[in-house]
């Protein structure tokens, strides 16, 4: 079993954008009405959305590949990128997105780790994130690698008013 990272450029907005449609599909339409799911879809992962996200220098998009297939993607944030106003201190992991089939083989921590990579190489003393509140799976992940939750937002999907935990891990 093989695992590489690759970072994401423009000529990969397509793969991206499959992969974006693909995995949130997969993780929260039980949870979510068809509605809402096509009209978030729509929104967050439009070409357009897209280009706007990858042009940030601010953030950064990996795939990672298990056995030279796409298995999934990290975005990170930094600066005026990150989704809440957390400092210049801070790095925002935004997206750790596995397809299905890929889950329960350490992707999800590889890509915790190179998210982790960057915030230290950039000389961040914390990394953040949000995750819905009933998503008790990336909770329990995010906890057993000591993130701890600190404070709550909105996150809209559709218009579905939902609750982001805001988590929080100290790097030393």
């Amino acid at each position: 079993m093989t695992i590489h990272i690759k970072e994401c450029t423009f000529s990969d907005i397509h793969k991206l954008q499959d992969i974006s449609y693909e995995t949130f599909d997969e993780t929260f339409k039980n949870q979510n009405s068809t509605e809402n799911m096509k009209d978030y879809l729509e929104k967050a992962f439009n070409l357009e959305q897209l280009e706007k996200e990858l042009s940030d220098i601010s953030s950064q998009f990996y795939f990672v590949y298990l056995n030279s297939e796409l298995a999934g993607y990290l975005k990170v944030n930094m600066k005026d990128a990150q989704s809440e106003k957390m400092g210049e201190d801070s790095l925002e992991i935004e997206r750790i997105y596995i397809k299905s089939n890929f889950q329960k083989h350490g992707l999800g921590q590889f890509l915790l780790n190179k998210a982790i990579e960057i915030a230290k190489k950039e000389s961040k003393r914390k990394i953040w994130l949000g995750v819905w509140e009933k998503n008790e799976n990336a909770i329990g992940f995010y906890r057993k690698n000591g993130f701890v939750q600190t404070s709550a937002h909105s996150f809209y999907m559709g218009d579905e008013e939902q609750i982001d935990y805001i988590m929080i891990k100290k790097l030393s």
